[in-house]
Parts: C-alpha cells; structure tokens; sequence
C-alpha cells in the first residue's frame, strides 16, 4: 500500500464476503429444494430465495469492483482519494439499500423482472450512489499526476456499467420491448463493460505480480477492449431470439456467440503468456494463482460454456433450462468472482503489513472451492441435459422431470459443500490478516526488496 487512503478498500472487500456468505445460504435454500426438500418454503419460498440469491450476487461483486477500484486508482494516478470520508458512507448507503431489497423481496415488494426485481424506489438510490462512487474515482484520477491505460480501462467500465444500469429503469408497457432493453442491462454487464473492468484489474495484477513492463500488457488491453466491444455488443442477439424480435437476431445472435469466447481467450493466453515472461519472483504465489485461475476459469465457464448453449440450434432446446445454471455458475465465478478473490489476496497484506501468503488454509480456499465449483458445473451440465431430453423431447411434464433429476442435487448440494467450505476458508485468511494500518504503507516495496 502506498496510500493511506487505499485501505477505504478493505472495508469494501470486507462487505463482499459477507454478503457472498449471505448468498450461499440462500443457494443451499434452492438446493435442497430442488432435492425435494422444502420444508422452510413458508419462510423462504423458492422464488424469494432465487432472487436474494442472484441480487446479491450482482452487489457483493459490484462492491468488490468498487474496493478495487479505491485500491487501484489512488496508486495508478499518484493521488489520494479525494475523499475517504466519502467513500466509507457510500460502502453504507449501497450496503443499505441492499438490506432494504432483501427484505423487500421476503414481503413481495419487488419489480416482477428476471434479474432487475429490486424495487424501482431503491433504483433511483441505487444511482445516486453509483453516481458517488464514480464522483469520487474520476475527480481522484483528474487531480492525479498521470494516467494509465489500466486505470482508463477500468474507470471506462465503471462508467458505462452506470450508464447501461439506466435503461433498466425505463417502464415500457408492451413486454417485447421491456425485454429488449432489460438486456442492456443484464447482458451487456456482464458480457460487455464488466469485461473491461475485469481485464483492468487483471492487467494491474500482472503488472504487480509478474514484473512485465506495463507496456507490453497495456498493449493486450487494447486487444481484450476490441475483442469485448465487437463480440459482447452483437451477441446480445442470443437474448433476443424468443421474444418477439426480428429473426435477423438468429443470425447475429448465433455469429457473435461464438465470437465471444475470443475476447476471454485472450485473456487466458495474455495472463498466462505474461507470467511465463514474467521475472519477479513476487513471494504472493497464492495472488498469483487466483490471477491465472480467473483468466483460465472465465475461458471455460464464461467463453466456451457460453457459446454452448447460446447458437440458435442448441438454446431452441436449452433456454430456461438447467444448462443456462451451468453457464452461468462457473462464468460469474471463473470471471468476476475470482478476480475479486485475486485482489483480495494481493491487496490484503498491503493493506495490514502482514505476510501470510502460503498458508494451508489459503491453498485448501483456493483448490476446494475451485473443484467444488467446477463439481457443480457439472451437476447442473447432467441435470440440465437430462431436462432438456425429458421436458422438451419426450414431452414430459416440468413438475414430472424435476422429481426425475433430483439425485443430481443430491451430488450438487455435496460439492456445493465442498465449496462452501473453500468460501469459509478464504474468509478465515481474511479475517487472520487483521484491521488495515498506517504501517503497512510501501510494505510492498519491502517485501519485493527482501
């Protein structure tokens, strides 16, 4: 840590695991219902329990974001945070409005659309407080003494991750339309500018981890930035295929699928190409194998898992189903949880001037819940093709094939365990390395000296 200002941070990262926590329960909820169990349906119906589960998935990232971006920017921009005081009461407010969502959702007071059901009041909130958060970063970066490809890659992804939360909040009567635009949000988040904001925070680390000079990576960013523009913006046509659209979205749905593994492609091969250049031996291994497993994990889950079931001929039978889950799982964990791991784990003994690098628990965080979340992939992987094979080929009712797969939630809730337990062990790390302190400022630069 080189600022004072850039232990703002840990309370950020502190935040998100809680909430991620938070997120698993409501995840086991779902689990042992799809197992048949659903004895605290009166407390947590399914539905409720679904919508928890993914809201807070989208915040507890989003504040990981935030906390890297505070750690980051000061460093990148050679200034303090303009405002720290500031900063802390927006990790609050955003903390509250979440609060207030989740208990809104357990009274059913909630907008009635897949993944944007937070009450529209609290969207407006929700945008002052971004709108915060940005005043802060921006104002920080213009009075600061340079500025760098990978913060101006990541400032460009926060901005228009703000800007794309905007037609979300736009009412339209006739439902194709409100469809259409609700994917501005939802796909173009987390297939577009949240790549940009995962591919600065990646090439930061690289930059920390492996010694590369900045300008060989900042040149790959130009490539990802391409990469994500051209394949993220078009293939947002694979959400348009079933809802009242024209049928010229088959075609650039389908094309631009498959162009979209690409730009993680190249991630994978620049983060793994950079640490085989790489010539510090930084003694943060486990930053190091984080930063590696989110560029190789979000390859698979997001690029190849995601072109699977996303070609016209294929998501005419897996729309809806279970394959969409394993997707999904594994490219939010490969690509944006596992950054926000990485970052904690390089940031962390910065920030408190402690060293526990290599440690058991560490080691057993990083490989439990990285096998229990592939584990889980594939659970859903069988689940959702013995769905597709039952409900929309033999004609099977949906009540009739849920009872039919629910062994393969037997296994999943098993591993889900297995990550859980993973979770819980990085949490433990987290909480080992203590508060921030004064102290800890250029540690890093004794670490690497020694």
């Amino acid at each position: 840590m080189k600022y004072k200002s850039q232990k703002v941070a840990y309370w950020f990262f502190a935040a998100a695991l809680l909430l991620l926590f938070i997120q698993l329960f409501y995840g086991f909820i779902m689990g042992f219902a799809h197992m048949g169990y659903d004895g605290w349906h009166n407390v947590f119906p399914f539905n409720t329990a679904r919508a928890v589960h993914t809201n807070l998935l989208v915040m507890w990232l989003l504040i990981g974001f935030m906390g890297a971006a505070y750690y980051i920017i000061p460093e990148e921009s050679q200034q303090e945070l303009v405002s720290v005081k500031l900063a802390y009461i927006q990790l609050i407010t955003f903390l509250a409005v979440g609060v207030a969502a989740v208990i809104g959702y357990h009274f059913n007071y909630w907008e009635g659309r897949k993944f944007l059901e937070i009450p529209r009041p609290l969207d407006w909130l929700v945008v002052v407080n971004v709108l915060t958060f940005l005043g802060i970063i921006l104002t920080t970066l213009y009075k600061g003494k340079k500025r760098t490809t990978t913060s101006l890659v990541l400032v460009m992804g926060l901005v228009f991750a703000a800007l794309l939360y905007l037609p979300g909040m736009i009412w339209f009567d006739n439902q194709t339309l409100d469809s259409f635009f609700r994917w501005w949000v939802v796909h173009l988040w987390v297939e577009g500018v949240w790549e940009l904001i995962m591919g600065g925070i990646l090439a930061f680390l690289l930059i920390k981890l492996t010694g590369v000079d900045r300008e060989v990576i900042e040149k790959w960013l130009y490539v990802i930035v391409g990469l994500t523009f051209l394949s993220g913006i078009l293939g947002t046509g694979h959400h348009y295929y079933y809802i009242g659209v024209g049928k010229i979205w088959h075609i650039v749905g389908g094309i631009f699928s498959m162009l979209e593994p690409l730009a993680f492609l190249a991630m994978a091969l620049f983060a793994v190409g950079m640490y085989r250049k790489g010539e510090k031996k930084h003694p943060n291994k486990m930053a190091l194998y984080w930063t590696l497993g989110t560029a190789i994990m979000s390859f698979i889950g997001a690029g190849l898992l995601g072109m699977a079931h996303t070609l016209p001929q294929t998501n005419l039978y897996t729309h809806g189903t279970l394959v969409t889950a394993m997707h999904g799982h594994l490219a939010f964990w490969g690509a944006y949880a596992m950054i926000v791991f990485s970052f904690i784990t390089f940031a962390l003994p910065n920030i408190t001037g402690r060293k526990l690098y290599d440690t058991v628990n560490g080691q057993l965080a990083f490989w439990l819940s990285n096998i229990g979340m592939v584990g889980m992939t594939m659970a859903f992987g069988v689940a959702g093709v013995a769905q597709v094979y039952l409900e929309r080929i033999l004609g099977l009712e949906f009540g009739a094939v849920q009872k039919e797969i629910e062994i393969h939630f037997f296994v999943l809730v098993l591993l889900a365990t297995m990550f859980s337990v993973g979770i819980i062990m990085f949490i433990i790390e987290f909480l080992k390395y203590g508060k921030p302190n004064d102290e800890a400022i250029g540690m890093e630069e004794i670490q690497l000296k020694a």
